[in-house]
C-alpha cells in the first residue's frame, strides 16, 4: 500500500536549521510530484515547496529563499532543507505525493499524505 514516512522534524532555535526526509513506497514516486505542507492547529494546510518528477520547484511565500525542497529518486525519497528558522515555522509537516498535475493544484488535490513530523521554532 502507499506509504510516506517523515523525519526529521523537532526543536530548533530561531535562525537555526532542520532537514526533513520523507520515503515513499507504494507507487511509481519517480512519476510523482511531491510536496511538502504544514499546518498549524485550526489554520487550513499551506504549500511549503512542491517538487515535480523532473526537478522543477515552487515555494510558499513565507518560505522563499529559506526552504529547499529536493528528491532522490532512486531511494524514493524527497527532502526539505529549511535554513534560518522563525517562530512562524513551527507546524505539523507533511509531505504528500499526486500525479503530475497535482503540481499545479491546491491541497485538496493531493493524493498521498504522511503522518506529519512537529517543527517548532522557539528559544
Amino acid at each position: 500500500q502507499v506509504q510516506l514516512v517523515e523525519s526529521g522534524g523537532g526543536l530548533a532555535q530561531p535562525g537555526g536549521s532542520l532537514r526533513l526526509s520523507c520515503v515513499a513506497s507504494g507507487f511509481p514516486f519517480e512519476k510523482c510530484a511531491m510536496s511538502w505542507y504544514r499546518q498549524v492547529l485550526g489554520n487550513r494546510r499551506e504549500l511549503v515547496a512542491a517538487i515535480t518528477s523532473g526537478g522543477v520547484t515552487k515555494y510558499g511565500d513565507s518560505v522563499r529563499g529559506r526552504f529547499t525542497i529536493s528528491r532522490d529518486n532512486a531511494k524514493k525519497m524527497v527532502y526539505l532543507q529549511m535554513n534560518s528558522l522563525k517562530p512562524e515555522d513551527t507546524g505539523v509537516y507533511y509531505c504528500a505525493s499526486g500525479y503530475p498535475r497535482t503540481f499545479y493544484s491546491g491541497a485538496e488535490d493531493w493524493e498521498n499524505w504522511g503522518q506529519g513530523t512537529q517543527v517548532t521554532v522557539s528559544t
